[in-house]
């Protein structure tokens, strides 16, 4: 009954503010991220890569209509999370400068677009693989003890929140369009091999120190436009070829997670479920008020992404992001993320919980 009564209480302050002129009433000391494009908050600004989003018409809805490397009109579904529990949004680009100082005690956000969980993903684009993701979670955790003092540090890095958004790109990225893979890996093994990588990661994490830890389940990507156009332009509603692939993939995740609560029992865990909101809005879009589900807001709407062909000379950008569910061929649009937030927050609301 009190466990309930407290998860009660920790759903009541996520869904209404939690902030009054500050931060004193987060929920959590502090909130790391880690993962890819549907997290970055501008990693891929400071690394040579041509996965980046620092240009218009990316930002247009964000604060002060400034493109920050977000792959999105607006937030993402770190900056939402990130206001769930208590902060302004998600905490900055690590590899940016306003990572530094005291900036560093309320946490930090490693994601980067384009990276997966199995390091060749990330060559495609040449960008920050989950893997080197931990090494600057380690790099990060020496310079706050630095800050804070070693107390102080550890209290931090053990009641934070840690997200996790990773594997979409070793399926969209790698697996669907390599034949090396798709020629010599079923689905079902390919899924095996990134699940595995993933758990160590969360393993790793928990032995420096994470104890509350949400993990996205994989979109249905089957049903984002640039699927569409290069796998079912001619076919009505999402490709379900890759959509059994995602289901497969998160069908494994759950009982990695499953596996991985009972094997620590200091650990909150929990898959942040992603599919089923966005499959639902894609299919039902109207009823979530939107207008448009198959294209995307950026110029045509059926294949721009970044710097391919989403850019400030894109023709046929849509005037109200809002409409549709898409705002780039590969990215939810701001609205959807605040919708995909909001159908998760009990499981958020477990992980925060002071239990």
């Amino acid at each position: 009954m009190m466990l309930r009564c407290l998860l009660l209480v920790a759903i009541f302050f996520l869904t209404g503010p939690t902030t009054h002129g500050g931060q004193s009433q987060a929920l959590v000391p502090a909130v790391f991220v880690f993962g890819d494009s549907f997290v970055d908050v501008g990693n891929n600004d400071y690394i040579l890569t041509v996965a980046k989003a620092n240009f218009p018409p990316y930002g247009r809805d964000f604060k002060n209509h400034v493109a920050t490397g977000r792959f999105g009109n607006g937030k993402l579904l770190s900056d939402i999370i990130g206001e769930k529990v208590g902060f302004t949004g998600s905490p900055p680009a690590y590899l940016s400068i306003r990572s530094s100082g005291h900036n560093l005690i309320t946490g930090a956000n490693f994601a980067s677009a384009g990276s997966g969980s199995y390091d060749p993903t990330s060559l495609v684009l040449k960008v920050i693989p989950l893997s080197q993701q931990l090494e600057y979670f380690k790099e990060y955790k020496s310079k706050l003890a630095v800050v804070t003092g070693k107390s102080q540090s550890q209290s931090i890095i053990s009641g934070a929140l840690y997200i996790i958004s990773s594997g979409s790109n070793d399926l969209a990225l790698n697996y669907y369009i390599n034949p090396l893979l798709f020629k010599t890996l079923t689905i079902d093994q390919y899924a095996d091999l990134i699940v595995s990588i993933l758990s160590n990661t969360v393993t790793q994490l928990h032995g420096m120190g994470a104890r509350r830890i949400g993990v996205f389940s994989l979109p249905p990507l089957g049903c984002f436009p640039a699927a569409i156009t290069v796998f079912g332009l001619r076919k009505s509603g999402c490709v379900s070829r890759i959509n059994r692939g995602v289901q497969i993939y998160n069908k494994k995740l759950n009982i990695a997670v499953n596996t991985l609560s009972r094997q620590y029992h200091d650990l909150k865990i929990a898959v942040l479920d992603t599919y089923k909101p966005l499959y639902n809005i894609v299919n039902s879009p109207r009823s979530q008020g939107f207008f448009e589900a198959r294209r995307s807001c950026c110029g045509t709407g059926i294949i721009e992404t970044s710097v391919f062909l989403c850019n400030p000379l894109s023709i046929g950008t849509c005037p109200n992001a809002t409409s549709y569910v898409f705002w780039d061929s590969a990215h939810p649009s701001e609205k959807t993320n605040q919708l995909i937030v909001d159908s998760f927050l009990p499981e958020l609301g477990s992980l925060v919980a002071q239990i």
